[in-house]
């Protein structure tokens, strides 16, 4: 099934890749129009993104049974940056600004890499070897609604009833996740991974708001290769340390698919995707495409790695989903009274 889902993002990898390419003979809006079927490639890149994705969270815990945490988030930005950076050197005339980068976008995008690449993985990582792939995917939902928060923290957005009951109703779906009583059966610490894996949603957000700060004319393909490049350099030294202690002879062939699709797929390909389709939509719409992720995770979760199915899932998935969508309305109030 991972081989056939790798064919499948590849050939629609490519397929952004060219529509990429028109898209910058119209810039400013969607690429090619407005016509039904410019629109079906949006939706179908934006939601082929997110499926990958929320792939990431079961397949951090297959990566996490095999390799060291370091050596495999190292493995992750290596063929995270084989993906995106020859990419962005094809498109770098639409992707990467005329103009020299000034020192407080550097050190946006170094916070972009430390916090939101290097800090993301780590957590994600450390947070998936102790809760399953359900939880997981669970408090991975949360993303929009705590970005939300952020943004009124440090952005000087408003809150409104809309993003405040967002905010419940994410909270909500992973109490009745961890309380439901069917997280266990491997001996998990679900509250410790709950916790480490709400570290990787911060970072995921920090990533989104500090990339909102940028004043330079780049990208998210752009702020996506040089994160990857810089949280790469910092992963480097251990991952290895590392592998000069590892037996390379243990992971077996599905390990390696693992490792290569954590980095390659989800945050490659995936962000390929989900930016190509992106720009073709308006953000409104791009906001609902992200209930994908959770959904991918909670299936991929089921396939991947055997979980047990409960209607807590359900009901918890249900919770963070309704969330999403009142940060949604929230963000359409914002733009009607503008």
């Amino acid at each position: 099934m991972l081989v056939a889902f790798a064919v499948w993002a590849t050939a629609s990898a490519v397929a952004a890749v060219m529509h990429g390419c028109r898209a910058a003979r119209y810039p400013g809006g969607m690429a090619v129009g407005n016509s039904n079927g410019s629109r079906a490639v949006a939706y179908a890149l934006m939601a082929g993104g997110m499926a990958l994705f929320g792939s990431a969270t079961p397949v951090s815990r297959l990566v996490g049974e095999a390799f060291p945490a370091m050596l495999a988030s190292g493995l992750r930005m290596l063929t995270a940056v084989v993906v995106l950076v020859p990419l962005l050197v094809v498109r770098r005339r639409t992707d990467w600004p005329g103009e020299r980068l000034g020192v407080r976008d550097r050190w946006l995008l170094a916070g972009i890499a430390v916090v939101g690449t290097f800090g993301f993985t780590v957590l994600l990582f450390l947070g998936m070897r102790q809760a399953p792939g359900a939880v997981g995917a669970v408090v991975m939902a949360m993303t929009p609604a705590v970005t939300a928060v952020g943004a009124v923290l440090f952005l000087s957005d408003r809150i409104n009833r809309w993003s405040a009951m967002g905010l419940a109703l994410a909270v909500c779906g992973v109490l009745v996740v961890n309380l439901g009583g069917a997280v266990g059966g491997q001996g998990e610490n679900v509250w410790l991974g709950s916790v480490l894996v709400f570290g990787a949603v911060c970072c995921e957000a920090t990533y989104t708001l500090l990339g909102k700060k940028l004043t330079a004319g780049l990208t998210p393909l752009a702020i996506s290769a040089v994160a990857a490049v810089g949280a790469g350099l910092l992963f480097a030294p251990f991952a290895v340390v590392d592998a000069l202690s590892f037996d390379w002879g243990v992971p077996s062939g599905a390990d390696w698919l693992a490792v290569l699709w954590w980095g390659a797929a989800t945050m490659g390909v995936g962000s390929v995707l989900w930016f190509s389709g992106m720009r073709r939509s308006s953000g409104a719409t791009a906001s609902g495409f992200m209930a994908v992720m959770p959904v991918s995770a909670l299936l991929l979760s089921y396939v991947l790695l055997g979980e047990s199915f409960h209607w807590s899932h359900v009901v918890g998935i249900a919770a963070v989903l309704l969330g999403l969508a009142a940060v949604i309305r929230s963000d359409q109030s914002a733009r009607e009274e503008r």
